[in-house]
């Protein structure tokens, strides 16, 4: 099993002041707990500041998105080797990103690719709308997603894949830890073996996103093929992120 991982997605919220003050509830909040990693990834422009404050700490950072391109005519965009010094993850492929900027699997991929060349680590996150769900074609949608955004990306420095079902986002509803498990172990892990050998998709982590709170986690963090989580809101909240990361720790060490 690989180590077990918390990642908290600030999205676009905290000025730069308000992520230190964040940041610095949070070492608090985890101070102690072992058995999981733990990370935070907020806005660019507190992604220094942050990084500063978390120094020592144990607590990573990672970014929400980056360019597939290392430098060129890119008005208001980061590249991977501007943040590689700053991070060690960077999210891509969140369904916010496909859904509202109309990022799709290949922009993706080529995304996952330079990330990799930079030495970050991609948070790959993948998930079916309720449309697909309801057709039934759930699996093929993540298993199509996983493959498209790791065509031709070697993991050797590391990947974490983030299941995300598009209903269970930012809606107070949840999939079941049944229905993520199916998916996660059952087409994730699946196809991680088939691009990569059952060894290192063993190692891969693999987090449970959507609607994720301090009730919840523990009943998804048990099931064996998720180790961990990708918070939204309640990464917002240090008590409750620390909740969140104790619960994952206690989980799996058991």
């Amino acid at each position: 099993m690989p180590v077990p991982l918390a990642a908290g997605n600030w999205k676009m919220n905290t000025t730069v002041d308000e992520a230190v003050a964040l940041a610095a509830a949070v070492k608090e909040a985890v101070d102690g707990v072992t058995g999981v990693d733990v990370l935070v990834c907020p806005p660019f422009v507190s992604l220094a500041p942050v990084a500063a404050a978390l120094e020592g700490s144990g607590v990573m950072v990672g970014a929400q998105n980056t360019h597939n391109q290392t430098n060129g005519a890119f008005t208001g965009e980061v590249a991977p080797s501007m943040i590689a010094g700053i991070c060690r993850y960077v999210i891509l492929g969140h369904s916010e990103r496909r859904q509202l900027f109309g990022e799709d699997d290949g922009l993706i991929n080529l995304k996952v690719k330079a990330a990799v060349d930079a030495g970050l680590i991609p948070i790959l996150c993948v998930g079916e709308t309720l449309q697909q769900r309801e057709d039934g074609k759930a699996g093929e949608v993540v298993g199509n997603q996983v493959k498209a955004g790791l065509d031709g990306v070697s993991p050797s420095g590391g990947l974490v894949v983030a299941y995300e079902p598009v209903w269970a986002i930012g809606t107070g509803v949840s999939a079941t830890p049944e229905t993520a498990s199916e998916i996660m172990g059952g087409v994730i892990l699946k196809t991680l073996e088939d691009l990569y050998g059952a060894q290192t998709a063993s190692q891969t982590p693999l987090l449970y996103g959507g609607s994720v709170n301090p009730d919840n986690i523990d009943s998804f963090v048990s099931q064996e093929a998720i180790h961990g989580g990708l918070v939204g809101g309640a990464s917002l909240r240090a008590d409750q992120f620390g909740a969140i990361v104790k619960a994952t720790a206690a989980a799996k060490s058991s």
